[in-house]
């Protein structure tokens, strides 16, 4: 070796010159994308000719989609589907009664052992809309949109704790690492909106879910990808905006400085995290003030306030359902909402499933509600995928460190539970899949964690075993090896 070439300078010539380097990151990607369409990839394709100056360039799906956007309700904790969706009499009828040593056998609880009591329902259930869809007393402005309610009764998952149960439904796997359903989507289609990130997520109730960030991670995706958490409290961004002494001139400069000496960089080594962090400097400046506009919910009328229960200033759902409307009408193409506050487990009196219930759900039930109405009023409800629900189940019976108390409450259940969508193509006013007459086991049309994956995927055109990125040797993609679309879900 030349010994005037030092030691960084022979292995970035070493990388220049390997074919792996030549196929993955010459050129606009001419290579991968001949790579990919001999593996039958249409979306790697699609994904490697995207703009090499944007990675967040708005990209064509695969196939005709029936949704453009994604707001995803996540109730940390998850809610106990027994009590607000899935009404079992027989559980009622049985309350107190010891469960059956059939349900029990070979089967792990979290907090739960020996033989715990039969817990039926203290809500009061009602058939509502058209199409006759049991809802629970406790959430009575949802009773009002029943008609937009694509329910699925049968969805069952593999984890049983609350971090890796939210990462299997996020990333696809129960430990981190993996990109986030968010960043995935990004990834596969782009932006609507050069001013504006393309996954914001917005906490409520000062709690990060479970899963931490992973959960909005981009995991080994270039971090373009990631979710861009905002605060609808105090600056909207942290520290987005310039410091004492800086004006938005001397940013100006100071980034065109900057993404020279980037431009260069990328250039010589190739690298796609230079070609991010030139992206997100130019679009942090755009954000400058693009996000404050947009996140100022003061602008919205009396009655829009009223409606969603939202007030300017504060940090909540409510205000986070609102700005979600705000930002999905601006071409924000994933909006993402974590609620903590839904581990039902009845150690104290928040979290009883009588009163406690009551309260959580008076935070959540009207602003949702509002936010599926006021999509459907401004036409927004057809193109965007509201997805709702928690990360697993709870259980039929009364959880065990519950048992000499006055609160009732229900352990995590994995092996069936609730969820439902709205908008983006999902048939209105439906039911899919059913439990048995406790609620213990899926009696018809299971519906696994990954095939609603493939499924939300397949309603943003996107074919997910198509939608995939090469890392350490190996093709990964939301629904790892599994999954398959139910299509009984698609209107």
């Amino acid at each position: 070796m030349n010994s005037r070439l030092h030691n960084s300078e022979y292995q970035k010539l070493v990388a220049h010159r390997t074919r792996r380097f030549f196929l993955q990151e010459t050129g606009v990607g001419f290579g991968a994308a001949a790579l990919a369409h001999l593996m039958g990839n249409p979306q790697a394709v699609m994904a490697s000719d995207s703009n090499s100056m944007n990675p967040l360039a708005k990209k064509p799906p695969e196939f005709a989609a029936t949704a453009k956007q994604v707001i995803y309700l996540h109730m940390t904790g998850s809610p106990p589907n027994l009590d607000l969706f899935d009404y079992k009499p027989e559980l009622v009828r049985m309350n107190d009664k010891d469960t059956p040593d059939s349900v029990l056998n070979g089967k792990e609880f979290a907090f739960t052992t020996g033989v715990p009591k039969l817990l039926g329902t203290k809500q009061k259930f009602a058939q509502h809309g058209k199409s006759g869809l049991w809802l629970s007393d406790a959430i009575p402005h949802l009773q009002s949109v029943a008609d937009e309610m694509c329910m699925i009764h049968s969805m069952h998952t593999d984890q049983f704790n609350h971090a890796p149960a939210e990462l299997l439904v996020y990333t696809g796997s129960p430990r981190s690492g993996r990109p986030s359903f968010g960043s995935w989507v990004t990834y596969g289609l782009g932006s609507e909106n050069e001013n504006l990130p393309a996954y914001v997520v917005l906490i409520s109730s000062g709690v990060q879910p479970n899963g931490g960030k992973a959960t909005f991670g981009s995991g080994f995706l270039p971090s373009i990808y990631q979710g861009v958490q905002c605060r609808s409290q105090g600056d909207p961004v942290l520290f987005v905006s310039n410091p004492p002494g800086m004006s938005r001139e001397l940013r100006r400069e100071s980034l065109d400085v900057l993404g020279k000496l980037n431009e260069f960089q990328a250039n010589e080594q190739g690298h796609r995290e230079t070609q991010t962090r030139i992206s997100q400097y130019e679009l942090a400046f755009r954000m400058q003030t693009s996000v404050p506009e947009v996140m100022d919910i003061s602008k919205e009328t009396r009655e829009t306030l009223d409606a969603y229960g939202a007030k300017p200033g504060e940090a909540s759902l409510a205000n986070n359902c609102l700005l979600a409307r705000r930002l999905v009408e601006s071409g924000v193409r994933f909006v993402q909402l974590f609620d903590w506050g839904w581990d039902f487990h009845g150690t104290g009196p928040n979290e009883d499933i009588r009163d406690g219930l009551v309260n959580k759900c008076n935070t959540m039930d009207r602003p949702v509600a509002a936010l599926i109405k006021d999509l459907k009023q401004r036409g927004l409800l057809d193109s965007t995928l509201i997805i709702f629900g928690g990360e697993f189940g709870r259980t039929p019976f009364r959880e065990g460190r519950t048992a000499t108390t006055g609160n009732l409450g229900r352990d995590h259940y994995p092996d069936c539970f609730s969820m439902w969508m709205a908008g983006g193509g999902t048939k209105a006013g439906y039911e899919y899949g059913k439990t048995d007459e406790l609620g213990f086991s899926i009696a018809e049309d299971p519906v696994h964690v990954h095939d609603l994956q493939a499924t939300w995927l397949h309603l943003l055109g996107l074919e997910h075993t198509h939608l995939t990125y090469r890392f350490q040797g190996r093709d990964y993609r939301l629904t790892d090896v599994h999954g398959k679309v139910v299509k009984d879900l698609i209107a």
